[in-house]
């Protein structure tokens, strides 16, 4: 019995040193901790100072124009970004109705693109990206 409640008690897969803070960022915006988790892993794979060639920074790869909206100081540190990235997350499931492919399409490509498209674009980087958090998402499931 106690072997399951400690699996409950961690219940976000292989351990991170980031657990606490997702943990945190996901219950203050009303998420499910797993998916944030597993967003980081597709974003930077746990790399703190991540940095993409189109600009995107931290753990969650915010994109500047995202860390100027939401007041972010530092993307860089790993608190800051995950609490920024989950709630634009959280924004990005609001704005499409709780429909995860297209709140992830979103993340990806930008809410215009998903608009425009009207629903997840035909890029292969922002298709291979959804299905990489989903795999992550059931992985971390089990």
């Amino acid at each position: 019995m106690k072997e399951k409640e400690e699996k409950n008690i961690l219940h976000l897969g292989p351990l991170s040193s980031y657990d606490d803070t997702i943990r945190i960022a996901a219950n203050y915006h009303g998420m499910d901790p797993l998916l944030i988790k597993a967003v980081i892993r597709a974003e930077s794979s746990f790399n703190p100072k991540a940095l993409s060639p189109k600009g995107a920074k931290g753990l969650m790869q915010l994109m500047p124009e995202t860390i100027k909206d939401l007041g972010v100081k530092d993307p860089f540190h790993p608190r800051e970004n995950i609490m920024a990235g989950t709630r634009y997350l959280r924004m990005m499931l609001d704005a499409f109705d709780g429909e995860i492919h297209l709140a992830l399409a979103a993340y990806n490509a930008g809410p215009s693109t998903v608009r425009r498209y009207g629903g997840v674009p035909p890029f292969p980087e922002t298709q291979s990206y959804i299905q990489r958090v989903m795999d992550f998402w059931e992985k971390y499931k089990m």
